[in-house]
């Protein structure tokens, strides 16, 4: 386990294959059989376009910035924070993904979601 390579992809491997919100979702459009195409390659091509960015080295940019690293620190602070607060909600009024819970949504309003 002392290949940075090998380390790398289990690490990336098991951000993609826990079950979060992206994958939720993708699940929910799979079920309705609404654009998944389109929502797959979406969501596939901004893993990988983060996932290089983390490959690349945005932490040697960011450390040798030190102002940049208390913007990521505090940033980071902040998202997490909000999306404690969204998971704490959505525990307080549980749903579950049912397919025909409204309409059929538009390819560009399920592309940005």
């Amino acid at each position: 386990m002392s290949s940075p390579l090998l380390v790398g992809f289990i690490a990336s491997f098991t951000l993609i294959a826990a079950i979060g919100a992206q994958n939720a979702f993708v699940l929910r459009q799979g079920i309705r059989r609404e654009h998944v195409l389109p929502v797959v390659a979406l969501c596939t091509v901004s893993d990988v376009v983060l996932i290089s960015a983390g490959i690349a080295g945005v932490g040697a940019l960011i450390s040798a910035h030190p102002s940049a690293v208390n913007i990521a620190k505090f940033g980071g602070a902040l998202f997490l924070v909000g999306y404690g607060l969204l998971a704490a909600r959505r525990a307080w009024r549980p749903s579950s993904l049912t397919p025909s819970e409204s309409a059929p949504t538009r390819l560009t309003a399920a592309l940005l979601t």
